[in-house]
């Protein structure tokens, strides 16, 4: 099963969202505190409409609480650091992909011993960075097209009309 794993996030609507993105792609969450708001908050669970019941979320006291209870894994880092774009890597069945605060992302320390690993979602004019849960989405929804959409329903549901 794939893994999101969110380093220090900071806006509660973000994690909401992308705890949402996380049950339709039946994949794991994983929060890193400290976190910008309680896992409580209305933002939070608003964002994540009524599925944050179905989540399948761990949350861990830091980063080395978090490598501990995960050892040997293998993460994807997503950057705008890096020098290799997300469609670049091949994406295992099993492997975490971290994104850091919406305020400065993943730590410059993680990503220089991990450079090998890190990833970069394309963009041009001067934009910064992409919304946290955009760009979630973006790179998830990636991994799990490269490993054939494990798992999730690949057909339409029609409604009324007949296509």
């Amino acid at each position: 099963m794939l893994n999101i794993v969110l380093l220090e996030p900071e806006i509660p609507a973000n994690t909401g969202n992308i705890g949402r993105t996380c049950v339709a792609a039946g994949v794991r969450l994983h929060l890193i505190e400290p976190l910008g708001f309680r896992l409580d908050e209305k933002s939070l669970k608003r964002a994540g409409m009524d599925y944050w019941k179905d989540l399948d979320v761990t949350t861990y006291i830091d980063y080395a609480d978090f490598l501990k209870k995960n050892p040997g894994v293998k993460i994807y880092m997503a950057t705008t650091k890096a020098q290799h774009v997300y469609t670049d890597v091949a994406y295992e069945p099993d492997c975490y992909i971290m994104f850091g605060k919406e305020s400065a992302g993943i730590p410059e320390e993680l990503l220089v011993q991990n450079k090998e690993n890190c990833i970069r979602i394309p963009m041009g004019g001067g934009i910064r960075s992409l919304n946290l849960g955009n760009s979630v989405a973006i790179v998830l929804y990636e991994a799990l097209r490269q490993n054939a959409f494990a798992g999730l329903e690949q057909e339409g549901k029609l409604h009324e009309l007949q296509w």
